[in-house]
């Protein structure tokens, strides 16, 4: 009990003598990794940082508890570690400088953004297109559109393409004689990245027993992601989008269009509508319709 309020006091103690700029500091720290990890993010990358934490915590107990034999060859191990994990993470990391060095800097510029846009809106128009046709004749269609968190362990198990979208390309990928038919397709920044990929089957015990493999699989990949994923039905030819782990089935091409648009091309913040509207307390709670057709 002693030894605790005496290692309370010491830590108070040395709380205390933190200057602002140190805080500034570790702020400005705990940001910069957040970004990096935000955009390395991938299934990898979060279950080795669970491992570094555990390292980390590990080294820390090992110099309370002065485990000095064990403590020396962690210490050794963090002298290493750091090459380690630049070479295990060269495709990532190079990955993270190409965005800030055009994504993020290139968001700044207006005639940037409305080519990237227009390129998303050409690459969904011609994906809805391809869907349409292909659920006409029950052709199986596996789409993901990848967002902020990297694909590129995905992109690995399939076949580089790296091509513009088009209706016929995504038609003869997905033609039933074709060699990568029974893969994924993934989409990055309105490019046709690879194809024939294989995706992560959806654990949920949930599913309905009519969802065939394809479907758990999109939704394997929604649920580990923060993917779209675009599902066309070899059985009944029916249109189904997953995010975030929920299946939304049976769409139209029109309906599937605008739902790709809002989840792909995400408006300016000042363009952006109210999540409620606000009334004051003398108004009448009626007028619903009224509301919402304003709200359209």
């Amino acid at each position: 009990m002693e030894y605790m309020t005496t290692l309370m006091e010491n830590v108070l103690r040395y709380v205390g003598t933190i200057a602002l700029t140190d805080w500034l500091d570790i702020i400005l720290m705990a940001y910069l990794l957040y970004r990096a990890l935000k955009l390395v993010g991938s299934s990898r990358a979060v279950n080795l940082g669970r491992g570094v934490l555990i390292f980390l915590a590990a080294l820390a107990l090992s110099d309370v508890f002065y485990l000095n034999s064990i403590n020396f060859i962690l210490r050794n191990i963090v002298t290493w570690g750091v090459l380690a994990l630049i070479v295990l993470f060269q495709p990532e990391l190079r990955r993270l400088l190409e965005q800030v060095g055009s994504s993020r800097l290139g968001s700044l510029n207006p005639f940037a953004r409305a080519q990237q846009v227009s390129t998303m809106e050409t690459t969904i128009a011609r994906t809805v297109e391809a869907c349409v046709e292909m659920s006409a004749t029950r052709t199986g269609v596996l789409i993901v559109f990848e967002r902020q968190l990297p694909l590129d362990d995905i992109v690995r198990t399939g076949t580089t393409v790296d091509a513009q979208v088009s209706c016929e390309l995504l038609k003869n990928i997905f033609f039933v004689k074709a060699a990568l038919h029974d893969g994924a397709v993934i989409m990055r920044n309105g490019r046709l990245l690879a194809a024939g990929c294989i995706l992560p089957l959806s654990h949920n015990t949930n599913i309905s027993s009519d969802l065939g493999t394809r479907h758990r699989a999109g939704l394997g990949m929604s649920e580990n992601s923060d993917a779209v994923v675009v599902i066309v039905s070899e059985e009944t030819g029916a249109i189904s989008v997953a995010i975030g782990g929920m299946l939304k089935r049976h769409l139209t091409g029109q309906t599937l269009e605008k739902l790709l648009t809002n989840e792909l091309i995400p408006q300016p913040e000042e363009e952006q509508k109210p999540a409620f509207k606000f009334r004051l307390p003398w108004q009448k709670k009626g007028g619903k319709e009224a509301d919402e057709h304003a709200n359209k």
